[in-house]
This record gives structure tokens, C-alpha cells and sequence, in this order.
């Protein structure tokens, strides 16, 4: 299992992930890296715990928004041109990202 030194607002954390994954990994922390600097800007460094939360459900908020717009698009073709393989790929490219999703939050917690 690799590891990965990843920086969000300015403090490091080293993070477990599986070997290859090293690259997403660190995209993966630039993308929350950018969410935090959104919320200092907006709310100033209110504690780095406080920061992860709102982050997070940021990125929970935007997640939820991608699983709608699929629900959305799924009903949409129901008679139409996305095949039920092409949604299954959809859907599971999407539950894809959010278990990582949860999985680096889980890392980021006991970190």
C-alpha cells in the first residue's frame, strides 16, 4: 500500500491509498485543497476540523447534485438514445467517485 503526502490548507497529511492511485490522490486533495481556500475566503480559518466538515459537505452537496442530473437524465432517455449498458457504466463510474470520495474522508479523519 502506498503512501501519499497530500496538503490541504497549508497543513500535510499523510494519507494510505493503493499503489497506483498515487496521482488521482493527489488531484483528489488539490480538489479539496481548492474547496477549503473557497471557505477561507469566504469565512476565514475557523479550525481546520470546522474547514473539513464544510468542505466536505460542499463536495457532498455537489455529489448529490450529480446523482440527481443522472436521475434526471435516466428519466429522460427512458425510451431514448443512452442504452441500459451506457447507464450502468454511468451509474457506476458516479458510485465510483463517491466511495472514494468517502474513502479519503474517512482517511482525512483518523489522519
Amino acid at each position: 500500500m502506498a503512501q501519499v503526502a497530500v496538503t490541504i490548507n497549508n497543513r500535510s497529511y499523510r494519507i494510505a491509498c493503493d499503489d497506483g492511485q498515487e496521482e488521482h490522490l493527489q488531484r483528489l486533495a488539490q480538489f479539496v485543497d481548492k474547496k477549503v481556500a473557497e471557505l477561507v475566503a469566504a469565512v476565514g480559518q475557523i479550525g481546520d476540523t470546522r474547514l473539513l466538515v464544510m468542505a466536505s459537505l460542499l463536495v457532498a452537496d455537489e455529489l448529490s447534485d450529480a446523482y440527481a442530473e443522472n436521475e434526471k437524465l435516466k428519466a429522460g432517455n427512458a425510451g431514448g438514445s443512452m442504452s441500459a449498458t451506457e447507464e450502468d457504466q454511468l451509474v457506476a463510474t458516479i458510485e465510483g467517485y463517491a466511495k472514494k470520495l468517502e474513502d479519503i474522508a474517512s482517511r482525512l479523519e483518523h489522519s
